[in-house]
């Protein structure tokens, strides 16, 4: 009896903060059953789209998750008309995800903890006026397919496609497309075989 009422906290506690940061994040549109550990850090651009599916894991707190995680969960559009897309059935582990363009990941992924997505350069590559320049910035949307697996500590660069079921091996670099249905590693992140 003890053990079914302690479940049963646990789950009005999971149901109180879902729908306190989905009253924080307005500018979020979330789907059902979200499930956050910790609190995420979201800073949502004027006029952009944020959307989280359905059963989504949010884990923001080291206790929570085997590897722990360096901070929380941290999702950012930075500019107008910046569109972050997560698929339903994604767990995400401390993650950090900047959009300056679009960042779309598919249902059923897993971001391992501290995994980084930017779709942007955040600074020109040109020397001249580097700190001040905000117009020469290199921008190139994210595309991460269904069931991607991205392992702890992996950087994911502006430009990429990973295709479906394929795993990026923990403390990769991923400059280029990744195909479905293969493991991918390194720096930078090659194919090292076929699923």
């Amino acid at each position: 009896m003890l053990k079914s009422f302690k479940a049963e906290v646990v789950k009005f506690i999971f149901i109180i903060k879902e729908y306190m940061y989905k009253y924080k994040f307005k500018k979020v549109l979330f789907g059902n059953n979200i499930i956050f550990y910790g609190k995420p850090i979201i800073s949502a651009y004027t006029n952009q789209s944020i959307s989280i599916g359905d059963n989504v894991v949010i884990c923001s707190n080291a206790k929570d998750t085997a590897l722990g995680v360096n901070h929380p969960v941290i999702l950012r559009t930075l500019r107008e008309n910046a569109i972050l897309s997560i698929g339903s059935d994604t767990g995400i582990s401390g993650a950090t995800i900047c959009v300056a363009s679009s960042v779309k990941i598919g249902r059923g992924c897993l971001l391992g903890a501290n995994v980084t997505i930017m779709d942007t350069d955040f600074h020109p590559i040109q020397s001249l006026n580097r700190r001040y320049d905000q117009k020469n910035i290199g921008i190139s949307e994210i595309n991460i397919a269904d069931n991607v697996f991205i392992g702890y500590n992996s950087i994911i660069l502006k430009g990429v496609t990973i295709g479906e079921n394929s795993i990026i091996s923990a403390g990769s670099v991923v400059v280029n497309n990744i195909p479905s249905n293969v493991i991918a590693g390194g720096n930078p992140a090659k194919v090292i075989r076929v699923l």
